[in-house]
Parts: structure tokens; sequence; C-alpha cells
């Protein structure tokens, strides 16, 4: 479990069928323009229009080879993130609010992107992640996936990995390299078409850095024993915290390595953030109230439009079908 505290940007909403520029309604509640959808908006097809020949190829070249079909399935993997924990109340999951597979306009998920681009994935957003889980977990969660038959799969995991009691019940990062190795390889097995991107892991040292001077994070922090590992003794600036934490957050730091290497090597169906997640400021305002380490409403909204900015460009040309 790790919070993100984020810099929450407004989600556009509409009501009506179509916008002034044809842009479908669940386009437009996703918060999506016409460029995010990757389709040209009018100046772009005019200044098209009036290029030269011999530039097209070119540029149709490299939108074929940026761009995947848009999914008809979804299923995200990971932790209490993706649940959307303590999103809109007190020790519950909130899968609306998930960054990845939510339903709540407010937050704009992968999910309500993608239903922008095709329809056809209405009502077929599988929350497969669980509470509390690590990265031993993902081989199981990644067979409910491939029996959902998802043909797009979101992966968070590793805060838990590195959110143990102790500084040494961190999972090591071999081990942790093993079990992420061994879902992607389900994944790519049974669904070899299924795009799967991978969000970095937070930095969790931001999560101390923005709370420690906060009474009531603090008092949250150790009554509910959260991620001690970094946040035990959050007042202290002794040599051995400071040098445990600097510890801690290198191991995520190398957790993330480890996702981009694993990423790079399942090939051209797999996109990782580039850290985007991890390397993002972050704000105590877009944090649970109840635990001060959970992202809220507004931090799963951040969520959704960081990695979807960092994630596959689809191409709405490309009729849906089935990749499985």
């Amino acid at each position: 479990m790790v919070a993100l505290l984020l810099v929450a940007t407004p989600v556009a909403a509409a009501y009506s069928d179509k916008t002034s520029s044809g842009q479908s309604k669940y386009a437009t509640q996703a918060g999506l323009g016409p460029s995010a959808l990757g389709l040209p908006s009018p100046a772009a097809s005019q200044s098209s229009q009036e290029s030269s020949i011999a530039s097209v190829p070119v540029s149709l070249a490299k939108r074929s080879a940026a761009k995947f079909p848009v999914p008809s399935s979804m299923a995200g993997l990971g932790d209490s993130i993706t649940r959307g924990f303590n999103a809109c109340g007190f020790y519950f999951d909130c899968v609306e609010r998930s960054w990845s597979t939510g339903t709540s306009r407010e937050v704009g998920s992968h999910y309500l992107g993608l239903r922008a681009l095709n329809p056809a994935i209405d009502g077929k957003n599988f929350n497969d992640a669980k509470r509390g889980a690590v990265a031993a977990d993902m081989v199981g969660q990644a067979k409910q996936a491939v029996g959902q038959k998802a043909e797009y799969i979101t992966l968070l995991i590793g805060a838990n990995d590195a959110c143990k009691p102790t500084e040494s019940a961190m999972t090591p990062v071999q081990t942790y390299r093993h079990q992420v190795d061994a879902a992607l390889t389900a994944i790519q097995k049974s669904l070899p078409n299924t795009r799967v991107f991978i969000a970095s892991i937070p930095d969790i040292k931001k999560v101390w850095s923005a709370g420690r001077g906060n009474f009531v994070a603090r008092s949250a922090w150790s009554i509910g024993k959260i991620c001690q590992s970094m946040l035990a003794n959050p007042t202290s600036t002794a040599p051995a915290d400071n040098a445990r934490r600097d510890r801690v957050r290198q191991r995520v730091a190398d957790y993330n390595g480890v996702l981009g290497q694993l990423c790079a090597s399942y090939g051209r169906n797999c996109k990782f953030d580039s850290n985007a997640v991890f390397n993002h400021q972050f704000g105590v305002e877009l944090l649970s109230n109840f635990d001060f380490f959970h992202p809220n409403g507004k931090g799963q909204q951040e969520l959704a439009r960081i990695t979807r900015a960092a994630g596959f460009t689809w191409n709405q040309a490309l009729s849906p079908v089935s990749m499985v």
C-alpha cells in the first residue's frame, strides 16, 4: 500500500451525445480531446493536406508504428492503490475511483478513456487487484485476467514489497523480478496479443516528506503501523533513520528498474511508464484523510492522468477485433 500525493487536474465532462467537433459523449466524459484520442484536429488536418506528398509516407509510417487497436476488455492488476482503497470512505475499496478500471468521470480512468474510443468495452473492466497484494500474488491475478480474456492489462505492484514492518523484511530485488516475470510470462503465453501497461511504483519517501510535519498524518502512520520500513520515527533526522529511508527508496527504485527491463523484454505489447509515477511531485492534499497514505479521489484522478499520458496510443481507425 502506498499513497500518491498528487496535484489534481480537472476532468472535463459533457452531457450531449456529440460535441461540436463530433466527439462522442464517452470521449468527453473521459476528458479526452481530439489529440488525446489520437485524432487530428481541424487545424492539423488542414496542415496535413498542405504538406508535401513526400512527407506523407513518413508521417503515416510513424503513426502506424505507434498505434494499437482499441481493446474491448481490460483488467487491472495490483494492490490497494488499484482497488481505490480509502478513496471514498474509511477502510473499504472504492473501485469506481480506481485509476485503472474505475467508472467515476471525475477520475477519468484508463477504462473510461478506452470506452470513449470503443464502446464495446462497456462493462468489461475487471479489477483483479487485491488489498495488501505483493509481487508474489501477481501470477494468480494474471491467471484471472487470462480467464477474463482481457485485451488490455494494467499492472502496478511493489509498494507492499517495500512497505514492511522492518527494512530487513522487504522483498529481495531478484525475488521481485522472478515473481513479476512469472506473471508477465503467464499473460504472454495465453494472451500473446494483449497489451500490458506497467506503472512505476510511487516514490514512498515523498509520502514521508510531505506528511512528516503533519501531526494527524504521523499519528495515523504510527497507530496503523503503516509502511514502518519508511515511516517509522517520521520526525527523526538522525543519520541512521535518514540512511534507512534512503535504502528503502533505493529498493523501490530497483524494483522499478526491474519493471522497465521486464517490459522491454516483453516486446512491443508492453509499455512501461518510464518512471512517470515514481518521478512525480506529490502534495499532501491528495492523500486519504483516513490514513494519510493512500490516494484520495483526486489522487486517483492524477494517477490516471499521469499513466494515461505515459501509456499506449490507441488507433480508433482500426476496427476493434478480438485479440485473444
